[in-house]
């Protein structure tokens, strides 16, 4: 398995999600939770890959690296393969939107971490795609859940206040992130 890892990422991760499974849960504590539950799970089901996660990645107070490695592996590029530290904030984040929802269906992952090769071919290829997008940070995901309106995933979504959220209608999913708070509506 390969994650690109920054500098700035080995500080605050520790070991790194390359090495999570090895790594002592201490390694993820640097991370602040975005909020309370003490148990999170995410469920997740990247429609590219097939690859698919529902586990507990946060209990105890601690992120749980091992989970967090798979987490991170199913929202990898999978258009070359290519795996990134995504911040467990996005994973908080979607765990806060499913509990809002009410529901345990898995998210539906259109795109997770992007590199920047992949980005550069969508941004070249449409004015919808950001030159320097949160995807390329391990900060985004653009998502849906079968059975929930789009519009109520959206209200969910904006509700949280974690970071970033798009509404795209016609392309059928919702962009959500941990950066600043935002939110606009694309194709």
């Amino acid at each position: 398995m390969s994650i690109t890892l920054g500098r700035r990422d080995l500080m605050r991760l520790g070991t790194g999600a390359a090495l999570a499974a090895a790594a002592p849960a201490a390694a993820w504590a640097a991370v602040t939770p975005l909020h309370g539950a003490q148990v999170r799970r995410a469920v997740l089901h990247n429609l590219h890959t097939g690859d698919t996660f529902n586990e507990v990645y946060f209990e105890g107070g601690r992120y749980v690296p091992q989970a967090l490695a798979q987490a991170m592996r199913v929202l990898r590029d999978w258009r070359n393969g290519e795996e990134h530290v995504m911040d467990p904030r996005l994973f908080d984040t979607l765990h806060a939107i499913s509990a809002k929802l009410g529901t345990n269906r898995p998210f539906q992952i259109i795109s997770g971490y992007r590199s920047p090769k992949t980005n550069a071919m969508l941004h070249a290829r449409s004015s919808g795609v950001a030159s320097k997008s949160q995807h390329m940070l391990g900060k985004a995901a653009d998502v849906r859940i079968q059975g929930v309106d789009l519009r109520n995933l959206q209200k969910a979504a904006l509700s949280v206040s974690a970071g970033g959220v798009g509404f795209y209608p016609s392309s059928n999913f919702v962009h959500v992130d941990v950066a600043r708070v935002r939110s606009w509506t694309g194709a």
